[in-house]
């Protein structure tokens, strides 16, 4: 979905919406299609939970990986002992936590860049990369438990804060390939979906939110109703708004949560993404406590507005990383 698609001057543009939602449903098919023609990303199998990663693959195996699900980086070297104990270790973890992690292995000897750039000093070196954002974790060859319990402090820090759930794992799926797609539970979505966009086109966005919720109740995965009930609930929220006065609060109040949050659902309606991203991100560096974390959470409902597969949330997850840590 496109956010420029909606507008508002002084009412919604309620048509966009409905062509967005269509749109986002028709991609949603058109992955599903891939992944039974063998052609989509899909589940993948326990084999591609530990990748080896290179200068030259870094980019991609691990920053963009690292917005949808952590990354963790192994550093180690075949003449080093205490990695030939850790990697082991990970590598059998990798696997247990079914996905909520990917480990990523970098030989230091073949990728000196890349232990410059980390800032190593020995090995084994464990960091993590969450949105785009480098974490060291622990050098040394650490107990099982002590690394179990940062793992879990890493997974849970990824999914509060970003939204990052991990990957869906086949443990019938071949190294590499895509499995089938999942199977679609059946239900008379179709005449709730209708009625929920029928309500958006009367500005009834009570109703549509509950159409919405009344699918999610029983299909908790329906990717329409998931981005329809985001999408709505941000139209609620800015009906009735005056926006020359949320523009006045939040100039006049920069660390005020309420007033930019305001301010940043009226930027995303008007097609302003980058400006609606920006300023929760500003806002997220100038608060502290319940405040900040109403506004990183407000963030990531945005996100799902958008969408992931937008490179601008793609950005704007990895800014907020380093607002964050």
């Amino acid at each position: 979905m496109q956010p420029r698609n909606m507008s508002m001057s002084g009412v919604v543009d309620l048509a966009a919406v409905k062509a967005a939602q269509e749109a986002k449903a028709k991609a949603e098919q058109a992955r599903a299609e891939a992944a039974r023609q063998g052609t989509g990303t899909g589940a993948v199998s326990p084999a591609d939970l530990v990748i080896d990663v290179d200068e030259a693959s870094f980019e991609r195996d691990i920053l963009q990986r690292s917005t949808e699900v952590p990354v963790v980086i192994d550093f180690w070297a075949e003449w080093c002992e205490p990695c030939k104990q850790l990697s082991p270790v990970l590598e059998r973890l990798a696997v247990e936590y079914a996905g909520r992690f990917v480990l990523a292995k970098i030989d230091v000897d073949a990728n000196q860049m890349l232990m410059q750039q980390f800032g190593i000093q020995g090995i084994p070196a464990v960091f993590a990369v969450v949105a785009g954002q480098a974490l060291p974790l622990f050098q040394g060859a650490a107990g099982e438990a002590q690394i179990r319990q940062t793992l879990d402090q890493l997974v849970q820090v990824a999914e509060e804060r970003f939204g990052l759930t991990g990957l869906a794992v086949d443990p019938d799926a071949e190294p590499g390939t895509a499995p089938s797609a999942p199977e679609i539970p059946v239900g008379p979505y179709d005449a709730l979906l209708e009625a929920a966009v029928q309500a958006l086109d009367a500005g009834d966005f009570g109703g549509a939110i509950q159409a919405y919720k009344n699918v999610l109740s029983d299909d908790p995965g329906n990717p329409e109703a998931k981005l329809g009930l985001v999408q709505a609930e941000l139209l609620q929220r800015v009906q009735g708004l005056d926006p020359q006065q949320v523009r006045k609060d939040a100039a006049e109040k920069p660390a005020d949560a309420g007033a930019q949050i305001a301010a940043a659902d009226l930027d995303l309606v008007g097609g302003h993404v980058e400006d609606a991203f920006g300023r929760l991100i500003e806002t997220v560096q100038r608060t502290a406590g319940d405040d900040r974390d109403t506004v990183r959470l407000r963030l990531l409902e945005l996100f799902e507005v958008v969408g992931a597969e937008d490179p601008r949330v793609g950005a704007a997850r990895r800014a907020l990383a380093r607002a964050l840590f």
